[in-house]
């Protein structure tokens, strides 16, 4: 058996360390280089570029004047399909906000205060 190189442990984290962190920087060279020869970079960035400015425009658009008379229908036939007549659909209005993410909060603290 051989004798240990040394049994500073200050020094045997030191060693461990520069190894991890060479290895870190080994890996982060190897993304750039593959990064840098990626030969669909190029394309990818040339097909992006044309729909940002027909996204741009199409986000102008709606916010004149929205006609819902096409939500409304298919909301009025998911309700009748569960069963609910017209009669008993008081109203049907755009809410503002993030509903889903409130209605998520409260079934939330519904769940946690049935299970006590």
């Amino acid at each position: 058996m051989s004798q240990p190189v040394t049994t500073n442990p200050i020094l045997i984290m030191v060693i461990n360390m520069t190894v991890v962190f060479a290895v870190l920087w080994g890996l982060s060279l190897v993304i750039r280089l593959t990064k840098m020869i990626d030969p669909t970079q190029k394309k990818k960035l040339a097909e992006t570029s044309a729909p940002a400015a027909t996204a741009a425009v199409a986000v102008a658009e709606p916010a004149v004047q929205q006609d819902d008379t096409a939500i409304v229908a298919v909301i009025a036939a998911a309700l009748a399909a569960y069963g609910y007549n017209q009669s008993q659909i008081a109203s049907i209005r755009r809410v503002d906000g993030h509903s889903w993410a409130q209605v998520g909060r409260l079934d939330a603290v519904n769940a946690r205060t049935q299970m006590y």
